[in-house]
């Protein structure tokens, strides 16, 4: 058949196609309303995980639009860790200032609300699904069949919208750095095409501001130099220097941002030396050492292919991959050769298929390309995965997933389609395909409720992960602290104690874990167990847990003494806690208060003036301790002495 009547044969089946199957508004606006939906019970959700480093517990947030200066000149994590160093915990630090300016700027209009923000993070990924199926329908309007075209464009976009692998973007309001870059970097590839298209080169500007705002949000969007390009070669079929020049906007915002980001934050790009921020190091004589090459490689092969699994069937779902959740794996592993056999499969026929303009090629090659930088391939992200991490790749996952139900009725239709009721099987399986993800998504929404319920949640999909036993043992002493039923307390503490110690097998040298052991313990009275914890943690510190664990633990010596002194009458072991925690807090009063009374109960009442005449000198209308002093100056055979000290303990009274 020649080309004039394959065009008369495609336009006569477009125009017998029913008017709602090409209703862009129609789809756009069911779109935006299935994603809403979908997210709807997050509204009444708290804050979970790194939102108080990203909104209320950081200083430059919490300014409101007079932080937003703070945001734009320092690392990310600076506002929450307010001391230079603690911000660049994970190697080369992070510059992400769009989502924490609409932070402040949301606070300055709501503060402390959390509904609006979860809000607004609905809001933006319900644009951003439109964002997909418009981009779709421009970038496949050059095919002629208008049934592929939308069913291609509508089915991906609602395939993106349900896939319950997007949860922890948008039910955790620091997700919003995803949906941002993701959003900038599809309406900067869609403004390029339109410029392409409609011969407008005011639209390139337009474009290369859009992707300066996505690489804003994250860096993640400087994959889109590479997408962008592709887009060009595969679906406007021209030359790769000339997709190459029309993403030169692109390359000068990337490199603008790059100015930027390099001028605040350095060059600098060491791995962390924390096993909680640098996935690949291991326990060897005592010591943290990095993998070996095959273990780093199988180990990164693994979660790729991870990645790929959850894209297929996403459960279980959990906010936490970290070490040891992921383990260290060798090559030997069959999962490991697996996960490179598909992937050397993807990659050599989407190579193989690029010359052909193939869309499946375009689409395998997106997925690879925008999953490189969070690979760990690239550079270290600080952890092994995460499923916010698949966000913007997981696009190219859905893509391809109905180019492949389109060549499959294709096939059961002898290579014809010329109705939408040729359809009918693919139709059917994105449909339970739908149905089934979007109960996931709505049903997993629940467990970002809040940190209680997120950690308790996923601890039984993540029970080796060392960074959520720890989240468990805090979780729990938080919930203690707040129980008064002394039975049911101690109950929490001690389940507390089982997943601190899990944590620290794990993960030997887990400065934090030892902190909130020594709480643990010190919440039981077990006063010297917390002691020999809290002085770990001292010991390993180097990014300030030191301060938190020495803090305590100059409560517990002052706790331990005053336990061993009223409650176990053992004066001398009173002392020697007493002692310890004058030496941290010399001028605490309480803490004199009590030594000088000890000091007393042992006979020693040269000692006991010492100590109470500086915690007098602190605090003069204390009356018990001007008592004390007055017995110390009677036991001495100070009459005149100690009366004066009964006197001005009687008048205070």
């Amino acid at each position: 058949m020649s080309k004039r009547k394959v065009t008369q044969q495609q336009s006569m089946n477009n125009s017998q196609i029913p008017a709602w199957w090409t209703n862009a508004t129609l789809h756009s606006i069911l779109i935006f309303l299935f994603a809403s939906l979908l997210y709807v019970n997050t509204i009444s959700h708290d804050y979970t995980q790194d939102d108080a480093i990203v909104l209320y517990d950081n200083m430059f947030t919490t300014e409101g639009v007079q932080g937003i200066g703070g945001l734009l000149t320092k690392d990310t994590f600076f506002g929450f860790f307010k001391v230079e160093g603690k911000a660049n915990l994970v190697a080369g630090g992070r510059y992400r200032p769009l989502t924490l300016i609409q932070f402040a700027i949301g606070w300055e209009f709501f503060e402390n609300t959390p509904l609006i923000y979860h809000l607004m993070n609905i809001f933006w990924y319900a644009i951003t699904c439109l964002m997909v199926y418009w981009l779709l329908l421009r970038m496949l309007n050059r095919y002629s069949s208008k049934i592929y075209v939308y069913f291609i464009s509508l089915g991906t976009a609602l395939l993106f919208a349900v896939h319950p692998i997007h949860v922890e973007a948008v039910a955790n309001i620091k997700g919003r750095d995803e949906i941002m870059t993701m959003l900038g970097s599809l309406a900067a590839l869609y403004f390029a095409l339109r410029a392409f298209d409609e011969k407008k080169a005011w639209m390139h500007l337009i474009s290369a501001g859009l992707f300066f705002l996505g690489i804003l949000a994250k860096e993640n969007a400087i994959t889109f130099l590479a997408v962008v390009p592709l887009a060009f070669y595969v679906f406007r079929r021209v030359s790769w220097i000339e997709s190459l020049g029309k993403s030169i906007p692109l390359f000068i915002a990337a490199g603008i941002y790059l100015a930027i980001r390099f001028s605040i934050l350095g060059f600098e790009n060491e791995p962390s030396g924390e096993l909680m921020n640098n996935p690949y190091l291991k326990i060897e004589n005592g010591q943290w050492v990095d993998f070996t090459l095959g273990e780093w490689s199988a180990t990164i092969m693994f979660t790729l292919g991870k990645y790929l699994q959850l894209l297929a069937f996403p459960h279980p779902l959990t906010h936490d991959y970290y070490p040891r959740q992921v383990d260290i794996m060798t090559w030997g592993n069959w999962q490991v050769l697996l996960s490179f056999v598909i992937y050397a499969g993807m990659t050599i026929y989407a190579l193989m298929r690029l010359t052909k303009r193939d869309p499946v090629s375009f689409g395998v090659l997106y997925f690879i390309i925008t999953l490189s930088i969070v690979s760990n391939i690239v550079f270290p992200i600080g952890t092994n995965m995460g499923e916010r991490f698949i966000f913007v790749p997981s696009l190219g996952f859905c893509f391809v997933a109905m180019i492949l139900l389109w060549r499959l009725a294709k096939k059961m239709n002898a290579q014809k389609i010329t109705q939408v009721k040729n359809l009918s099987v693919p139709l059917g399986i994105i449909s339970v395909i739908v149905l089934l993800f979007s109960i996931k998504t709505f049903t997993r929404n629940f467990a970002w409720k809040d940190n209680f319920t997120l950690f308790t949640t996923d601890i039984y999909t993540s029970p080796n992960s060392g960074k959520l036993r720890n989240a468990m043992g805090g979780t729990l002493l938080e919930q203690a602290t707040k129980e008064t039923n002394e039975t049911k307390r101690s109950q929490l503490v001690q389940e507390a104690k089982g997943h601190l110690f899990e944590a620290i097998k794990i993960h030997p040298t887990y400065k934090n874990a030892y902190l909130l052991l020594g709480n643990a313990h010190n919440y039981s009275q077990d006063y010297e167990a917390a002691i020999q914890y809290y002085e770990r943690a001292i010991s390993l510190d180097s990014d300030g847990v030191y301060e938190d664990a020495s803090n305590n633990l100059a409560i517990t010596y002052r706790e331990a003494g005053k336990y061993f002194g009223a409650q176990k009458n053992d004066p001398v072991k009173a002392i020697e806690y007493l002692e310890k925690a004058r030496q941290m807090r010399p001028n605490e009063v309480e803490v004199l208060d009590l030594l000088g009374t000890a000091y007393g109960i042992s006979g020693q009442p040269q000692k006991t003036i010492e100590i109470l005449e500086r915690a007098i000198q602190l605090d003069p209308n204390r009356v018990n301790t001007l008592r004390n002093l007055g017995a110390a100056y009677g036991q001495l055979g100070n009459e005149a002495k100690a009366q004066e000290y009964f006197n001005r303990a009687a008048a205070l009274e």
